[in-house]
């Protein structure tokens, strides 16, 4: 089972997710909630500590590893991701497979694949490259310290910005799983999904590590914007 670990980089420095975290992530979460149409965000305090708790049990049962994302600007909160879906192909294989649970042996190896998800980000830490670091910094540590054969990424179908920013990581995607699940506004969703194995991790670190290195716009506030 994989430890909690601390990933750092320039803008931005990903956190293992402790209770400590729930007042900042709840006013990262409380703005722009019309942004949220597509993944679980928390809305106040006790919504944050649930979530908090929710995602620990699931990371001492193996299941994910979450994180608070902070900007190194400001020292804020702006949102958080995980590392889910951990599979395990080396020691014992699990079968059946218990629903909810890893798969193979998490008590003695590093996960061979696992997904990227539960990813949001507070509307004014949009555009900012927190988002493509932070991926980044997971992708760095899944393929060369874990040592996984591929990583996954999911969005809801209509979610065309997440798509967007996945296909701009270089993922491949690999289709389109219809009527897949319930979605957050209720309706029935189908969900694209989007991989990187780990012999295109090399090509993929490159084009990601270009977009870091290449200076971005300076995003100006809307209320700063002339009339």
């Amino acid at each position: 089972m994989p430890v909690p670990v601390l990933l750092t980089g320039r803008s931005v420095r990903l956190e293992p997710l402790a209770m400590r975290h729930a007042e900042a992530l709840a006013r990262a979460g409380g703005a722009d909630r019309a942004a949220y149409a597509f993944t679980p965000v928390p809305d106040g305090l006790e919504s944050a500590l649930d979530y908090i708790a929710r995602a620990l049990t699931d990371q001492a049962a193996g299941r994910c590893l979450p994180f608070a994302l902070v900007s190194t600007a400001d020292e804020r909160v702006v949102g958080s991701t995980r590392f889910l879906e951990l599979d395990y192909w080396r020691g014992p294989l699990v079968w059946p497979p218990v629903p909810g649970m890893p798969h193979g042996d998490p008590l003695t190896s590093v996960p061979d694949a696992a997904e990227i998800g539960n990813t949001w980000i507070a509307g004014d830490a949009r555009g900012t490259g927190i988002n493509t670091e932070a991926k980044y910094l997971m992708l760095r540590h899944a393929f060369e310290a874990w040592g996984v054969r591929r990583i996954t990424m999911r969005a809801d179908a209509r979610n065309t910005r997440s798509r967007i920013a996945i296909e701009r990581l270089g993922a491949s995607c690999e289709g389109v799983r219809r009527a897949h699940s319930r979605g957050l506004d209720g309706a029935v969703r189908d969900t694209a999904f989007y991989s990187i194995l780990d012999e295109e991790w090399p090509t993929v670190r490159d084009i990601i590590e270009l977009r870091l290195s290449t200076p971005r716009q300076v995003r100006v506030p809307q209320d700063l914007l002339p009339a």
